[in-house]
């Protein structure tokens, strides 16, 4: 296995970089399913030094992208995002010899970890709850025109505020299930629920989002 992972744990973690950029964000969300991840953190839980540097490469993408999700892509929100995630490889890198579960359930426990790690940030800035913006592209497409540019734009504030009238629990959990793609089952590890109890609350909160809408947003 390669990487280039240094020695000490402070050196482990990767410098973040913006998600998905040099290679599509469905591929890094399918290695993060694959036997090859899972034989990656059994590895590291081993105390391989270079599958944990090579570990928290593979989670960093995923990590920035629920983070931006969670709390913002734009302005100060962006480098707030960035911080938080650092934060949460840094709180994983500290519980990976704390761990103790089976490695299928090891990203679970990454985003459990990282919806505690978002709720501090939250009291931090003194705010009850977050705020998920819609899942866009970190980069420009240049192929699209301004008029295509303005709509996507009126989209995105139109989903904001259609996901700012659910509950705080079923925004996370429409997050975790739809932005970060996990399974109903590795959601309900992550936020504490039954697996059954996540259908019932993702199809609740989509039922709502879909009473939320006009004519026009089905056009």
């Amino acid at each position: 296995m390669s990487s280039t992972a240094s020695s000490s744990a402070s050196e482990t973690l990767p410098e973040t970089q913006p998600a998905g950029r040099g290679q599509s964000t469905d591929a890094v969300f399918a290695r993060l399913k694959s036997s090859a991840f899972h034989e990656l953190v059994a590895a590291s839980l081993a105390g391989d030094q270079e599958a944990i540097g090579t570990l928290f490469a593979w989670i960093n993408p995923a990590i920035i992208r629920y983070c931006r999700a969670r709390i913002g892509r734009t302005g100060s929100a962006f480098s707030s995002a960035d911080d938080v995630a650092q934060e949460i490889l840094l709180a994983v890198l500290g519980a990976l010899p704390r761990y103790s579960d089976d490695r299928e359930s090891f990203l679970p426990f990454v985003y459990g970890i990282a919806s505690h790690k978002v709720a501090d940030y939250y009291r931090r800035s003194g705010r009850d709850r977050s705020d998920p913006v819609a899942d866009v592209p970190d980069t420009i497409d240049h192929g699209l025109g301004p008029e295509q540019i303005t709509l996507r734009a009126e989209m995105r504030t139109r989903l904001v505020k259609l996901l700012d009238t659910l509950a705080p629990r079923q925004r996370e959990i429409l997050v975790l299930r739809l932005v970060v793609g996990l399974s109903a089952q590795e959601t309900a590890v992550a936020i504490g629920l039954t697996a059954t109890a996540v259908r019932v609350a993702q199809h609740r909160a989509l039922t709502r989002l879909r009473g939320g809408l006009s004519a026009g947003d089905w056009l």
